[in-house]
C-alpha cells in the first residue's frame, strides 16, 4: 500500500489559499537555466522541439509541461536545474506548437501524447545511449508521463527506463474537466482558452479547412473543444475527445515505480485524479497528497526549488 505521508507542511503565509498558491508561482517565479535546443522528427512526418541540458551524464530525466506550457515555464526550469547541477542530462520537450514553433501536420496536441515522449525517449537512447532514463511531469504532461509508463504491454518500455513522478496530474481527466466549470475556476478556464483559440487561428492559416468564423465568441473549454479539440483528432465529441486523453485506465498496468504528488486543495483536481484505490493494488505507484500545494505549487520559504521539485529529485535517486 504506497499511499505515501507527505512531509510538506504548506507554503508560507502570504500563500493564503488554493488560488494563491496556484497563481503567485505561476506569475511571479522564475528559474534560469541554459538550454541547447534540437529539433527531432516524428514517425508521423511532423516535429518536436527538445531543449537540452548535457553534462556528459549517464542519466536522463525527460520533463513534460503543462496545458499551453512549455520548456520555458518555471516549474520545468527548475527541475532542469536541479537535477543537471546534480548529476543528469535533461531533456525538455515542448508538446507540438507549444513554446514558439507551429507544427507541420494539422493535430496539435493532447494529454494523450504519450507517442511523442516515446519519440523523445527512444532518440535520447538512440543517440547518447544512457544508462538510465526517469521521467517528470507536470499537470497535462503529468498524464501523458502516467500513459506512456502504463502502456508497456502494447509499447513495451525500454529496460533503461526505471522510474516516474507525476506533480498535479489530472489522473481522471473527465474529473478534472469538470472542476474547470465551477464559477471560482473561470480565471484558469479563459487562460487555457484564449492561448488556444490564437492556436487555431494559426493552424488555419495552414489548413483552410478549418472554420475560424465566429471564434472569438467561443465562452468555454468545453465548446472550444467540441468545435476543434475533438473533430481535429477524429473525435465526435468534447466527451469522447476526455475519455480518449484519459490516463487512468493504463495507471494500473505501471510495472515501475511511480510517484504521484497531488494536493487536496489543488482547484484543478477532485475525485478519482486522487487514485487511492490503484495505489492501494499497485505497488509501483506511490501516491502523496499534500493538504496544502494547489496546482503546481508547493511553495517552500527561501528556497529556490519547490517541496515537489525536491521530492521529485528525492524519489528519482533513490536505489
Amino acid at each position: 500500500m504506497p499511499i505515501v505521508e507527505s512531509k510538506y507542511k504548506g507554503p508560507p503565509f502570504y500563500y493564503f489559499n488554493k488560488h494563491a498558491e496556484t497563481i503567485i508561482p505561476s506569475l511571479m517565479r522564475k528559474v534560469d537555466v541554459s538550454y541547447t535546443r534540437e529539433q527531432i522528427d516524428t514517425p508521423d512526418n511532423d516535429f518536436l522541439n527538445v531543449d537540452w541540458v548535457r553534462n556528459g551524464h549517464r542519466r536522463l530525466l525527460v520533463i513534460s509541461h503543462g496545458l499551453e506550457g512549455g520548456s520555458d515555464r518555471h516549474y520545468v526550469t527548475a527541475l532542469a536545474k536541479l537535477f543537471s547541477s546534480n548529476g543528469w542530462d535533461v531533456a525538455a520537450w515542448n508538446n507540438r506548437t507549444c513554446n514558439g514553433e507551429m507544427n507541420k501536420t494539422i493535430k496539435l496536441y493532447h494529454h494523450a501524447a504519450s507517442y511523442d515522449i516515446r519519440t523523445v525517449v527512444n532518440h535520447a537512447l538512440e543517440t547518447q545511449g544512457y544508462d538510465e532514463v526517469c521521467l517528470a511531469g507536470i499537470s497535462m504532461g503529468g498524464g501523458q508521463t502516467l500513459r506512456f509508463m502504463g502502456q508497456g504491454e502494447e509499447f513495451p518500455l525500454p529496460k533503461q527506463v526505471k522510474k516516474a513522478v507525476a506533480i498535479s496530474v489530472p489522473c481522471y481527466l473527465p474529473h478534472s474537466v469538470e472542476t474547470l466549470y465551477d464559477k471560482s475556476n473561470k480565471l484558469y478556464e479563459q487562460r487555457f482558452l484564449k492561448k488556444l483559440i490564437v492556436k487555431i487561428k494559426a493552424k488555419a492559416q495552414q489548413f483552410s479547412e478549418i472554420d475560424i468564423e465566429g471564434i472569438d465568441d467561443i465562452r468555454n473549454l468545453e465548446e472550444f473543444d467540441n468545435r476543434y479539440s475533438a473533430p481535429l483528432n477524429d473525435f465526435e465529441s468534447a466527451k469522447a475527445f476526455y475519455e480518449f486523453c484519459n490516463p487512468y485506465p493504463f495507471m494500473k498496468n505501471i510495472d515501475r515505480p511511480t510517484l504521484i504528488i497531488n494536493a487536496l486543495n489543488d482547484p484543478l483536481l477532485k475525485g478519482k485524479c486522487y487514485p487511492f484505490e490503484l495505489a492501494e493494488t499497485n505497488s509501483n505507484i506511490f501516491l502523496e497528497t499534500p493538504k496544502r500545494g494547489g496546482h503546481v505549487g508547493f511553495a517552500l520559504w527561501n528556497s529556490e526549488y519547490t517541496y515537489s521539485e525536491k521530492r521529485a529529485f528525492e524519489f528519482l535517486n533513490e536505489s
